[in-house]
């Protein structure tokens, strides 16, 4: 019977085009269903899911659903707590250092990613292509892209999370 991540990755564009159409947006949807992939991966290398579809889905829709409530929380605060609320004018010493340490380990996960890998994800992250604009500009399939974006992601998470503990 083949592994969950090999039934996860039938399923991954299925489910693209089903959270497109329910937020309206590819570059939204990808993300999604990126993250959506990256968590179960993470979780489960090498247990089997009795329904890996459901399974997947149901992460991406606990995503969109935290999205929405992130944003809806954010829209609710009062513009006055922005503009009196000294935090938001000065950074703390400790939180920018504390910034560019994980930028900085995430330079160092980056940089260990195969010159392709690398390429695509930081098309994607940084100049926001789609799947679709990164495999024509690499010449590469747009699977190929998206196994690369989730096996980037994939790598830096665990990465970060080695260091950080070492």
């Amino acid at each position: 019977m083949p592994s969950s991540g090999v039934l996860l990755e039938q399923y991954y564009r299925e489910l693209v085009g089903y959270l497109r159409s329910r937020l309206g947006s590819r570059h939204a949807a990808e993300d999604i269903a990126q993250e959506a992939y990256l968590r179960i991966l993470e979780r489960c290398d090498d247990t089997q899911i009795s329904h890996p579809r459901a399974f997947l889905y149901r992460t991406a829709l606990n995503l969109v659903t935290d999205g929405h409530r992130r944003s809806k929380v954010r829209r609710a605060e009062p513009l006055e707590v922005l503009e009196t609320d000294e935090r938001f004018f000065v950074a703390p010493v400790h939180g920018v250092c504390r910034q560019e340490e994980r930028l900085a380990l995430l330079q160092r996960a980056v940089a260990e990613l195969s010159e392709t890998c690398r390429q695509c994800f930081l098309l994607r992250k940084l100049e926001g292509l789609s799947h679709g604009e990164i495999a024509t500009r690499l010449g590469l399939s747009r699977a190929t892209v998206e196994k690369h974006i989730v096996n980037a992601m994939k790598h830096c998470r665990l990465r970060m999370r080695e260091w950080a503990e070492a």
